[in-house]
């Protein structure tokens, strides 16, 4: 290899192995860093991700409570009393009986039902029933005793009547009911036995 040059100064002059010149280093210095790498500079990176990470739990948060309010929303209207009701249990009962045993209306009859009882396809099929016992017999006709309050305690009333059926041939047949009414928005039908 070929003798370079002295540096002025004289100073002597080095070479790395990669064949270029560098500056002489003076003891106890910190040499520059080698060619080819670049200085560490920080990151921002977690900055990102932690506000990412905060908006991703307000987020679920949110979530959370608005079907939490939706669940709460739905149990506790699902059970809500549509309509006013009758003013008195032995009332709700005369309109449920009247709905079902002289209009044979199942519409009709569903709306003296409390909403935890009202089941429209058991309804229709009680209002099928009166009718199909209605047409086996010549002109039949249906009356009841004044429905009459058993037992009331707060919200809630046990009432009874008898419910009588006399066809044109003079055949009649009777039957006993026993009613549970609750109050709610008005009173309503809840029970039949």
């Amino acid at each position: 290899m070929p003798a370079q040059p002295a540096p002025p100064g004289g100073a002597p002059q080095t070479e790395d192995p990669a064949g270029t010149s560098a500056a002489p280093v003076s003891p106890g210095a910190i040499p520059p860093p080698p060619p080819g790498y670049p200085p560490y500079a920080g990151t921002a990176e977690p900055k990102k991700k932690r506000g990412l990470l905060i908006a991703l739990i307000a987020l679920a948060v949110i979530m959370v409570l608005c079907v939490g309010g939706g669940v709460v929303a739905f149990l506790t209207l699902r059970n809500a009393e549509s309509g006013k009701g009758a003013k008195e249990p032995a009332v709700a009962v005369d309109e449920f009986l009247t709905a079902v045993y002289k209009d044979r209306d199942a519409t009709k009859a569903a709306e003296h039902v409390c909403a935890a009882s009202r089941d429209d396809k058991k309804i229709a099929a009680k209002v099928a029933e009166v009718q199909k016992y209605a047409s086996a017999y010549q002109n039949p006709r249906f009356k009841w005793t004044t429905p009459k309050v058993d037992n009331q305690t707060g919200d809630r009333a046990t009432v009874s009547t008898r419910i009588t059926m006399t066809t044109a041939d003079e055949k009649v047949a009777d039957q006993d009911l026993r009613f549970t009414v609750v109050q709610k928005t008005g009173w309503w039908v809840c029970e039949v036995a």
